[in-house]
């Protein structure tokens, strides 16, 4: 009786908020018909996603998904211009002898019980990731008081980049479905582990339909029941990939 009754409660959050966003876009109509032409190369780069100011890492992308972290591990050492990267590059570059997948999540997350190692973890993660939000435009900075002390929050300001990212993690598993792991776009399928295992996935699936979210859940769960060892010796495999998809996935 208790799941039924969140069950219940989570069709009409999303039913609701199908309803806002409906609402949302019959409103802006008549300014985007005003505004079409000159708009039209603007629109354009928005929807690729190739805007410089605008182009967000693995990590970015969880954290505007979430907005209520891990990290991303490279197959070069050769610095990023991202500043967690590097720093974890760094620490996976210096380290002798290497370290496994699997232990680098845990050392970089700071999920270690060795007092030694915990100079790897990447401190404030999130506050870095949200300032790195700020400088692009998509996050502001505000003040709150709380009592007795100040806090610094970063609410949304750019929407439109939170919901172009919403539309890409549906769509990959609804409209542009393959139903194979392998022809699916290894930054997207990242994308899709790393937002789950940071529990911030169904958050892009929230506004969908009950039929549509069903199907969404029902995709999801087919890719996490997945075996990572046995989709890493397939032919074109990226064996890396797989491999943090497994230390995040045990």
């Amino acid at each position: 009786m208790t799941s039924l009754t969140q069950r219940s409660s989570g069709l009409v959050q999303r039913r609701t908020e199908a309803s806002r966003s409906a609402a949302d876009k019959d409103r802006t109509l008549g300014e985007e018909d005003h505004d079409e032409p000159r708009r039209g190369d603007e629109m354009d780069g928005d929807e690729t996603g190739d805007s410089k100011e605008t182009r967000l890492t693995l990590m970015e992308e969880v954290l505007l998904l979430g907005l209520k972290d891990r990290e991303v591990i490279c197959k070069s050492d050769a610095p990023t211009g991202d500043v967690l990267l590097d720093e974890a590059l760094k620490h996976i570059k210096d380290t002798q002898p290497p370290e496994t997948v699997q232990s680098w999540v845990e050392l970089l997350s700071g999920e270690t019980w060795n007092p030694l190692k915990l100079h790897y973890q990447l401190r404030n993660v999130r506050e870095r990731l949200a300032k790195n939000l700020v400088e692009k435009g998509v996050l502001t900075t505000e003040k709150q008081n709380f009592l007795l002390f100040d806090m610094t929050t970063h609410p949304l300001t750019n929407n439109n980049i939170k919901q172009r990212l919403i539309k890409k993690v549906q769509e990959a598993v609804l409209d542009k479905w393959v139903n194979d792991p392998q022809r699916m776009d290894k930054r997207l399928l990242a994308l899709i582990f790393l937002a789950h295992s940071s529990d911030v996935l169904e958050n892009a699936f929230a506004p969908l339909l009950d039929d549509q979210y069903d199907l969404a859940m029902k995709r999801v769960r087919q890719l996490l029941d997945l075996e990572p060892e046995g989709e890493s010796i397939k032919a074109n495999a990226n064996e890396l990939l797989w491999a943090v998809i497994a230390a995040f996935t045990k």
